[in-house]
């Protein structure tokens, strides 16, 4: 495994970041617990969560029970894990997330400083350890202001309760804003950005990914295989291990000819097309490592190819060809 550091901070982290969205809905807790020392045991240091995760719309199609499935499950599927010692929590950099609701009544959402101080404290207690590594806002609050938030930040890690505060799915100007405030204030600000980006999702790089550079935010990208589209999408379709549907079937449909091509690009280099993908990412400048979440730990240990794989710069050219990204604003659309 390689390591780097998280945006401008000292902080090193995978170049492979462990996403646990399928943990409780659809990784029982015992094979959750499987994928996170397998993790460890292959140098991943690096676990994102959220609070929200586990419930019944995250992700659809859950295989638990009935009713089974609750807000903050998988929060409290690490925390038992943790639990299980082996140094499980200091071996591992732990990032979380706040924003969307936790119940149906008044500030149990957002980015308040009640909601702060309350969702902190909460995710807490689920993963049983006193501190957050990384805290995240999931969302952009444009109801709050910034002096409010990095105000309850602030007292979160002089508590000791987070070290460092990250963003997901901020637009560039958020980003601009949140730390020329913070930078006023004398805090740190945001140390990362998670965005989804991916061969055919590359409109961060208008705008959020330059800005993230110039900030020293690392950028995180969820959704690196486009919902499992640049993952061999059209080989497992052919052979009856994938049924589209819904919106996958429209994207495929719309984008046939460039995903197979691309798997043909894949072919001949001898690789999955899920590791290229990856691979491709790791590439790009700003980007501290993709959100991997694996089902398994054989899908686990295949991602591991996508760190050592190396892309020429022919190879590269030719995903650029198949899948045009974008230059920075305003080259992009002016002079």
């Amino acid at each position: 495994m390689e390591y780097v550091h998280l945006g401008r901070s000292g902080l090193s982290v995978s170049r492979l970041c462990l996403g646990t969205m399928n943990f409780g809905p659809l990784t029982p807790p015992a094979e959750a617990h499987a994928i996170m020392d397998h993790a460890h045991e292959i140098g991943v240091n690096f676990f994102d969560t959220a609070n929200r995760y586990g419930g019944e719309q995250s992700p659809p199609g859950q295989l638990a029970r009935p009713g089974e499935a609750r807000v903050g499950w998988t929060e409290e599927i690490i925390g038992e894990w943790f639990a299980g010692g082996n140094r499980r929590r200091e071996r591992t950099v732990l990032a979380t997330k706040l924003y969307g609701p936790m119940g149906d009544w008044p500030n149990e959402g957002k980015l308040s400083a009640l909601n702060i101080r309350r969702a902190c404290d909460a995710s807490l207690r689920r993963l049983r350890t006193d501190y957050i590594d990384l805290y995240q806002m999931h969302h952009v609050d444009r109801d709050t202001m910034w002096d409010e938030i990095w105000q309850a930040m602030e007292v979160l890690v002089a508590q000791g309760k987070i070290i460092y505060v990250g963003s997901s799915n901020f637009a560039a100007w958020h980003i601009a804003q949140a730390n020329d405030t913070a930078a006023v204030r004398g805090f740190f600000g945001l140390v990362s950005e998670q965005s989804i980006y991916n061969l055919l999702t590359r409109q961060i790089e208008l705008e959020v990914l330059p800005a993230a550079i110039e900030y020293g935010v690392g950028v995180i990208p969820w959704s690196p295989l486009q919902g499992g589209l640049l993952g061999g999408v059209l080989k497992k379709e052919r052979e009856g291990r994938r049924r589209l549907a819904g919106r996958a079937r429209e994207t495929v449909e719309q984008h046939r000819d460039q995903i197979a091509a691309y798997e043909d690009l894949c072919d001949e280099l001898g690789e999955e097309p899920a590791n290229v993908a990856l691979a491709w990412l790791l590439h790009q400048e700003g980007v501290t490592g993709p959100i991997i979440g694996p089902r398994t730990v054989g899908q686990l240990d295949g991602a591991q190819r996508a760190v050592t794989l190396d892309l020429d710069d022919d190879v590269l050219k030719r995903l650029d060809d198949l899948f045009p990204g974008y230059r920075p604003a305003p080259e992009h659309y002016a002079w």
